[in-house]
């Protein structure tokens, strides 16, 4: 969407925030500054501060997050089941959904395989999972490979189609002929020194190519190019060849293969290789790829994603993101709450009741606070199709009986533990929400007039939104 109201970036900027860190949740983040939003609109009715309402809020975010904190359920990173449980519970409601098991089974292998331990604790970089899509095919025709999926093709085809036990060799240096830093011209008087020149050329390209046969490498893949001379010399020592691969992917390559990227020919050693079992160019959707497989110890894999058009695999890849992200989050940090809008009716119940024991006018915006909450497990029950106010109310009433993992089955509009239901997720998902919408709607509060921007200069102010004094007069803000 191409946004330019002021407040509604930085809506825009929550969003992006809780995809960023958690990868799950941005709905929730959105709604939940509006709300907020709303909220301040009608304490600023009653001439309560902005001041005020922000302490108000801060007051109420900080308390949510202990609450969550007490309410959260530790998991082990070894429960391969509860992990795919919480994937599943990421992919419901995106475009992928309908192969929910496949795409949670994808993002727990995924992760799994690019584990590492830090001081103790076990941390997931999505980088290391490289996703290629695919059109052509089914959802559940997508494959975790363990190793690397390069885009690119072998630089000569007499060079061989499948190298088995393959040295591999990573260098981001050109196989090409380098230009000289500075103009220079060369004063050619008879062929004979045309010759020379050529020859010397060559010379300098063979050389290069003799380098690699002797470093013991039977796969090449360069950051840069490899010219047509140096490919003809490779070609003819059996050495498999790729150019121009990305940055990126060389990384993820060293990280495979434990090979080490190499920058200078003359100073490769034998520590430098990397090891796979397989490197191969196949055809894939009408394309071809190399796939580096049999990896011993990979730290970076990748995952094919097939689907019958670009829209399906575009929507597959958002809800595989958030899967593959949510599942990292719950290894790293142990913890889960029940989903189906459940902690946020408990949290609503509980920090009304923590309203009570606030002194001043704090205690009006933390009781807003609480009811913004509401607008959740609201949203739920309205986009299932579902009366919002009656099962608020049911869901209130069993919260109220002890019942904290109560939430909604939007499938059959009944209020069940979600915990048994196996809708789960993970804890960061809440708190990162409610950090950023309370930050997001106190800094909006604190903003004193609305600015009107557009391409063709400033239009005139609506009717009612001109400068809203300390927003103590923001009668006429529109609702976010």
């Amino acid at each position: 969407m191409d946004i330019e109201h002021p407040a509604a970036t930085m809506v825009v900027e929550v969003a992006k925030t809780q995809d960023d860190e958690v990868g799950d949740g941005t709905t929730t983040a959105a709604i939940l500054t509006g709300e907020l939003l709303k909220k301040a609109d009608d304490l600023l009715e009653l001439d309560i501060h902005p001041t005020i309402i922000a302490n108000g809020y801060r007051f109420a975010a900080e308390k949510a997050k202990e609450i969550l904190e007490s309410i959260a359920t530790t998991v082990s990173a070894d429960d391969e089941e509860l992990l795919k449980t919480i994937a599943g519970t990421a992919v419901t409601g995106k475009g992928a959904e309908i192969s929910t098991d496949k795409m949670a089974e994808l993002a727990v292998a995924a992760i799994k395989s690019v584990l590492s331990e830090e001081d103790g604790k076990q941390t997931v970089d999505i980088e290391d999972i490289k996703v290629e899509k695919k059109v052509g095919g089914s959802i559940n025709d997508s494959e975790l490979i363990k190793g690397m999926v390069i885009d690119k093709e072998r630089v000569h085809t007499n060079m061989p189609k499948v190298v088995k036990n393959a040295k591999i060799l990573l260098t981001n240096e050109a196989l090409e002929l380098k230009k000289t830093e500075v103009d220079a011209e060369i004063s050619i008087t008879s062929p004979d020194q045309l010759q020379l020149f050529l020859d010397q050329e060559e010379k300098m390209i063979k050389d290069m190519a003799d380098k690699i046969q002797k470093s013991g490498a039977n796969v090449l893949f360069c950051q840069k190019g490899i010219d047509d001379m140096a490919q003809h010399y490779l070609a003819k020592a059996g050495i498999f060849a790729v150019r121009r691969i990305k940055k990126s992917d060389m990384d993820k390559l060293s990280r495979a293969t434990g090979a080490n990227i190499v920058s200078n020919l003359d100073e490769i050693s034998p520590k430098d290789l990397g090891e796979t079992g397989v490197v191969e160019e196949k055809k894939l959707a009408n394309e071809d790829m190399i796939f580096v497989t049999e990896c011993k110890n990979p730290k970076a894999v990748s995952i094919v994603l097939h689907g019958g058009t670009e829209h399906v695999v575009d929507e597959t890849e958002r809800g595989l993101h958030d899967a593959l992200r949510v599942v990292g989050v719950v290894i790293e940090d142990g913890k889960i709450v029940a989903g189906g809008g459940s902690p946020e009716i408990e949290l609503s119940l509980r920090l009304s009741e923590y309203s009570a024991t606030l002194k001043g006018r704090e205690q009006l915006a933390a009781k807003a606070f609480a009811e913004a909450l509401e607008m959740i497990p609201r949203s739920l029950a309205e986009n299932a199709g579902l009366d919002p106010i009656d099962k608020l109310v049911q869901m209130r009433s069993k919260h109220e009986q002890g019942d904290k993992n109560a939430g909604l089955n939007v499938y059959t509009g009944e209020i069940v533990d979600m915990m048994k239901e196996n809708v789960i997720e993970p804890l960061r998902v809440k708190t990162q929400a409610i950090s950023s919408a309370s930050e997001a709607a106190t800094m909006i509060l604190r903003i004193d007039d609305v600015i009107a921007a557009s391409k063709s200069g400033a239009p005139d102010m609506p009717p009612g939104m001109g400068g809203m004094g300390g927003m103590g007069g923001m009668g006429g803000m529109p609702e976010y």
